[in-house]
């Protein structure tokens, strides 16, 4: 008989299951810059709007412009993704080419954006789900609360799934954005009546400064082109290649639907109305205001809601690369299953929440917050990639560099124009928030260079010798719970030492324990420390200060309840003796659980005495206690 043996998934396999495919990717990593296109337009079409017919006339040259942007960006995080497969994208290209505080700020640039996409994400999906159904517009903040707390439980269970669960999402809306596109450049006319347009009262001429403002609006629709470059170990091997696929395919899509967004809009006379969105102008001018115009209208809702899941595919493998480099808590870089950086999607989902809080989930708020930071980025990491060419000089390199560099010039630009005109609207706060986040940083990682000073990190240490031990072991009653407490110190130890403290009041108590201790005689010193104050940690830390330069153990034996309930019987003084020695002397503590289970042997009374029981919890005596009674 042949016995056929299965090969046991390995651990790897198990972690690439749980990686991103290139759809996977834009799924997860991309639903922000998707969804720009429902406000991106509509921010171009507000600005130049004030200008009448002249000044929306420029829609589709503004557009092209950006599109140009956005293909330079896109080419720029292809390469940016080849050079740096760790992710990390701006905040990896600023530390290896533009050094440590330049890197700083294109993180904290990258942080706060991620941060504030997912508060405007949420915030847009529920004001486009209020607008449709008003009796809701009271319940705004909890629907944006309950939104971030299913898109947070999502992404707990990995990024894949989340990837899985957005998907159809994503091929929905994609679908249909593209079929109004297509639809609207083969009619003639409107499939609808669309709103006729206001007299127009005070127009503006067009100038640079009016084009700029709107360019730089516009510029809202390229956040979260660089998502899947920092976010390059999300994917599937081979990482760098899946992660440029969806990175080009990000970049193709997008500039697609708004450029036939924005041809559409001057084709039709779009212009802003107040109550209707450019887009659903647009979506009935094309489908009509049937079937399909509620197609539109309801993916677009969804995927705004969604598009906050970008934030929570990036920031966490951001997070994580931060906290490796001593630029965040350690915290951030533990991976748990189905590699999920869980501390960096909680941290993420309590400032969002903290956010739509403060602002009671108004998008109006939180939009001239918004695409401030990211082009600081942008910025960054253009001039950065400039410096990798001119450094490594491959085949090609001078054209690369002139496309990175007039990148640089655009992106620069746009950060600039973008943060003079929302700096009253709040982008100040911004301003203000990123050296704060960069100071934090730098702190933070000052604080682990002295740690790493002291723990002499990177020095190879002396051989270990053996020191004289003393093991310290806090008692009160003769009880089983003693009796393992001394046998685990005498394993610990050459020396061990009971400690009795004795209080006012406690002398008959005290005299029945020596009395049970002699009777027993377990062959270990005990030692009474008498305290006037009624202390509970500080007589046995000033004790340790006479022992000498032995290395000290303090083992805290403490009963564990064997019902969850049964903690409230529990004294806790094993803790707040813990919580002393930690703070006040430099013994290793130790915390020995005793687990009470139904069958334990009663212990033999060695007279008739009735007996004094500890109080549930420890076998130390560190304060009043009525065994001492």
């Amino acid at each position: 008989m042949t016995t056929t043996l299965t090969r046991p998934e390995s651990g790897t396999d198990r972690s690439e299951r749980h990686r991103l495919s290139v759809v996977g990717g834009l799924a997860a990593l991309s639903l922000d810059a998707m969804a720009s296109v429902a406000y991106g337009p509509e921010a171009i079409v507000i600005v130049l709007a004030v200008a009448g017919g002249a000044g929306l006339g420029f829609t589709v040259p503004v557009t092209l412009a950006i599109a140009v942007l956005l293909g330079v960006l896109t080419l720029s995080y292809r390469q940016v993704i080849a050079a740096f497969p760790d992710g990390g994208g701006a905040y990896g290209v600023s530390r290896t080419y533009l050094g440590r505080r330049a890197s700083l700020v294109a993180a904290a640039s990258l942080i706060i954006d991620y941060v504030l996409n997912v508060a405007v994400s949420v915030a847009a999906g529920v004001a486009a789900l209020t607008s449709a159904f008003p009796g809701l517009l009271p319940y705004t903040l909890w629907l944006c609360l309950g939104v971030l707390a299913l898109v947070t439980g999502v992404n707990l269970r990995g990024i894949a799934e989340s990837a899985r669960v957005f998907v159809v999402p994503t091929v929905i809306y994609v679908g249909a954005i593209l079929t109004v596109v297509v639809a609207g450049l083969l009619r003639s006319g409107p499939a609808a009546a669309v709103v006729a347009p206001e007299p127009a009262q005070n127009l503006q001429t067009v100038g640079i400064l009016l084009l700029l403002k709107a360019f730089a609006n516009g510029c809202a629709a390229l956040t979260g082109v660089e998502a899947i470059a920092n976010a390059v170990p999300s994917f599937r091997k081979p990482r760098v290649r899946r992660a440029q696929h969806a990175e080009i395919a990000l970049g193709g899509l997008l500039g697609v639907m708004l450029l036939g967004i924005a041809v559409l809009i001057g084709k039709f006379g779009i212009h802003p109305v107040d109550g209707v969105t450019v887009l659903s102008q647009v979506t009935t001018a094309a489908l009509g205001d049937g079937f399909g115009f509620y197609l539109v209208q309801f993916s677009t809702v969804v995927l705004l809601a969604l598009a906050a899941n970008t934030s929570f595919g990036g920031l966490p493998v951001l997070a994580q690369l931060l906290a490796r480099h001593n630029k965040l808590p350690h915290v951030f870089a533990l991976r748990a299953e189905r590699q999920v950086y869980r501390h960096g999607v909680g941290f993420l989902a309590i400032t969002a929440a903290l956010l739509l809080v403060i602002t009671d989930g108004d998008m109006n708020t939180l939009v001239p917050l918004f695409a401030i930071g990211v082009f600081v980025g942008f910025t960054l990491s253009q001039v950065g990639m400039v410096r990798h060419w001119r450094r490594t000089r491959p085949s090609g390199w001078r054209g690369k560099a002139t496309l990175n560099g007039f990148g640089a010039l655009l992106t620069g630009a746009a950060a600039i124009v973008v943060t003079t005109t929302k700096f009253g609207e709040g982008g100040w706060l911004i301003v203000v928030a990123l050296p704060l986040l960069v100071a934090a940083m730098e702190w933070v990682e000052r604080s682990y260079r002295r740690i790493g000073e002291r723990l002499e990190l990177g020095l190879t240490p002396a051989p270990p010798r053996p020191h004289r031990s003393l093991v310290i072991v806090p008692v009160h009653t003769v009880s089983r719970l003693t009796r393992d407490a001394l046998a685990a110190a005498l394993s610990l130890g050459d020396h061990v030492e009971a400690v009795h403290v004795v209080h006012p009041g406690d002398g008959e108590a005290a005299r029945d324990f020596v009395a049970d201790w002699e009777k027993w005689h377990p062959e270990v010193t005990l030692v009474q420390l008498h305290d006037e104050r009624r202390r509970l940690g500080e007589p046995l830390v000033e004790h340790l200060r006479t022992v000498g330069d032995r290395h000290v153990f303090v083992l805290i034996a403490e009963v564990e309840p064997e019902r969850w309930w049964q903690r409230i019987l529990q004294n806790q003084r094993g803790g707040v003796l813990a919580r002393a020695l930690r703070r006040r002397s430099d013994a290793v503590v130790c915390r020995m659980r005793f687990r009470l289970t139904t069958g334990h042997a009663r212990a033999v009374r060695h007279d008739d005495r009735p007996p004094h029981p500890a109080p549930v919890g420890d076998t130390s005596d560190t304060g009043d206690s009525p065994a001492g009674r």
